[in-house]
């Protein structure tokens, strides 16, 4: 296996008028290609936080992050975008899919943005839906779609172009407990089958026990 992600002594802390919030103190994680990682923490632990220094979205106040053993921390904002694009996908609570196209379009276009051609963003966008069982609803607006639908169609899209590495911050969380059964098997399972390694943040002891291994937020540390 090969390390895709890999956080070394990583710190953030927010500043307040009065005092600064330590959200994370010295936290290290390492995450394996066809690794499927569970962050366990109760709301407002720093989960959300940790994906986005994960993915980039934001920078460290100390430490290190390293994609695919590059650390971005030297990386300029449009080489840490092209890392987003091209090395890893997004999973979010809300499905976030842009109304006014298809299910089979939200999954073409982000690979149009990388520099696919339709044709073949098509072709794989179509694959990825039936990985989903969503061939049938492939021309469907997200607003024709059940919410188990759309949260498998956004799903699709964080896959759309072969990422690394799979974030997802509690992607069952908007959905009833069967249905985000359903949804959280077939995520794992298509991340499985592709080799991904995946950090998926949950305060659900039943999923994360579904995963390869958990880790949980204590103090500003990874443990």
């Amino acid at each position: 296996m090969t390390e895709i992600l890999r956080l070394q002594s990583i710190s953030r802390r927010f500043r307040g008028e009065n005092e600064n919030l330590v959200i994370l103190d010295g936290a290290d994680l390492s995450v394996q290609s066809g690794e499927i990682v569970a962050i366990v923490a109760p709301s407002g632990a720093g989960k959300s936080t940790l994906l986005h220094l994960a993915g980039l979205l934001e920078r460290p106040d100390s430490g290190s992050v390293f994609i695919d053993r590059v650390d971005a921390g030297g990386l300029s904002d449009n080489e840490r975008t092209a890392i987003r694009r091209d090395k890893i996908g997004f999973v979010y609570q809300s499905h976030h899919l842009l109304a006014e196209f298809t299910a089979l379009e939200n999954v073409v276009l982000p690979q149009m943005i990388a520099g696919v051609a339709e044709s073949q963003a098509k072709i794989r966008a179509a694959a990825l839906l039936a990985a989903f069982g969503l061939t049938p609803r492939a021309q469907h607006l997200p607003g024709k779609l059940s919410g188990g639908e759309r949260q498998r169609v956004a799903i699709a899209r964080a896959l759309a172009n072969a990422p690394q590495l799979i974030l997802a911050d509690e992607p069952t969380g908007n959905l009833d407990v069967a249905t985000a059964g359903i949804v959280f098997a077939e995520l794992l399972r298509v991340v499985r089958e592709q080799g991904v390694a995946a950090l998926i943040a949950t305060h659900n002891p039943e999923l994360a026990a579904r995963m390869d291994r958990q880790v949980t937020l204590r103090d500003g540390k990874l443990v």
